[in-house]
């Protein structure tokens, strides 16, 4: 019974995605994201390709930082989390899967808690944050993804 309605649901979905644009879905098949995922983030976001750069991504999904004070106190730097859950949560989602499955994105991560000392879940929200940029910057130039141009600068480059 629940198997019959997993497969119903997948079959709309796969149905729905077909009635999008190649050029909307192009991002986010290129790095291998599930329909369901997929699904998720295009009908939060609409086309990514009306966005400017990816942080307005982020700031539509409350991921966008923010300072929490009081009348007296100044607190600390934290995400806003004002802004649509379901994508934040699909954002979060589609990184824990690219960083298990997607070459570019372990070597990030593995750069990330080794090189830079960084904890795993700031890692991950680090590269949430490089996700929705890539999905904008390929939406809006056209062009396959190329994790050479998104690699970050190391040291021995900057100088």
């Amino acid at each position: 019974m629940m198997a019959d309605q997993k497969a119903a649901v997948e079959s709309e979905i796969q149905t729905l995605l077909g009635q999008v644009p190649p050029k909307d879905l192009k991002p986010l098949k290129e790095l291998g994201l599930g329909p369901f995922i997929t699904a998720v983030i295009l009908a939060n976001t609409r086309s990514l390709q009306k966005y400017e750069h990816g942080r307005q991504v982020l700031a539509m999904a409350g991921l966008d930082l923010c300072e929490r004070t009081s009348g007296k106190c100044k607190g600390q730097i934290v995400l806003s989390k004002r802004g649509r859950r379901q994508l934040r949560k699909y954002l979060y989602m589609a990184v824990i899967g690219l960083v298990a499955n997607h070459k570019a994105f372990q070597s990030w991560h593995q750069y990330n808690v080794r090189v830079l000392k960084m904890k795993k879940q700031r890692s991950i929200f680090k590269l949430i944050g490089k996700l929705a940029r890539i999905l904008v910057a390929i939406a809006r130039s056209g062009e396959t993804f190329d994790a050479a141009k998104a690699e970050p600068l190391t040291r021995s480059d900057a100088a």
